[in-house]
């Protein structure tokens, strides 16, 4: 399976260390599609259904129906050993509010 940039995947995110989302939870793929057809991993940003909307680092979303919460703010690469089933898309809104705020966060294009 090739994750898609965008998509929506199940991952397993134990173990982690400190403050870092962990358990198996809703992630969206925020790697270019060429390097997820090429690399063994993906980054990601973690979704929470604990929502923060005063959070400048967060995007409030629905994912599968329900609201949710993107935590830009816990970006990470995982290997895509870690994924598991597509659960979703964002909608092109959200994923150009989600570039926006990595940009501004992180300076990344």
């Amino acid at each position: 399976m090739t994750p898609l940039r965008y998509g929506i995947y199940l991952a397993a995110l134990d173990p982690t260390v400190g403050r870092e989302l962990a358990k198996t939870r809703p992630v969206v793929v925020v790697s270019m599609d060429a390097m997820n057809r090429h690399a063994e991993t993906v980054v990601i940003c973690p979704l929470t259904t604990k929502l923060h909307p005063t959070w400048r680092s967060r995007i409030q979303t629905r994912s599968a129906g329900k609201p949710a919460e993107i935590a830009v703010d816990q970006i990470r690469t995982i290997s895509t050993q870690r994924l598991g089933r597509k659960v979703d898309v964002l909608v092109a809104a959200d994923a150009a509010r989600l570039r926006e705020l990595i940009v501004e966060m992180y300076g990344l294009p």
